[in-house]
């Protein structure tokens, strides 16, 4: 090496100011960049929050639920109904009455599960 090499310590072309701008400028692009990204992640997660997602299979699970609730106490009234009928013969047909009395029931404790339900899906 010369000593005109050893006077350069760097041979390179002189770029610090240059470079660290172009550095910070690239920073701050990318931390832009980010936080646009995670913004838009967050607000997709709170948007997907905040939808309640109601499959084929919620809407059967309520169906039967709903269906469940009226035909046991109907079936309910029915048993009982036919053991009175036997135990206890009358002019009336309790079985009649009983599941009359059943479905009622039935109907009545659905439609408080329902409205309760609304009111659950109204609030969120």
């Amino acid at each position: 090496m010369s000593g005109s090499d050893h006077d350069r310590p760097n041979s390179m072309p002189n770029n610090t100011a240059g470079g660290a701008e172009s550095q910070q400028t690239s920073s701050e692009g990318f931390r832009s960049d980010l936080e646009r990204d995670v913004s838009t992640r967050e607000q997709r997660k709170l948007k997907a929050r905040a939808e309640v997602h109601r499959t084929i299979w919620f809407g059967l699970g309520t169906f039967g639920l709903v269906g469940w609730s009226v035909t046991l106490p109907a079936l309910a009234g029915i048993a009982t109904g036919v053991w009175i009928d036997h135990r206890f013969p009358s002019r009336f047909s309790w079985t009649l009455m009983l599941l009359v009395l059943g479905v009622a029931l039935g109907c009545l404790n659905a439609w408080r599960w329902i409205s309760r339900e609304s009111q659950n899906e109204a609030r969120h």
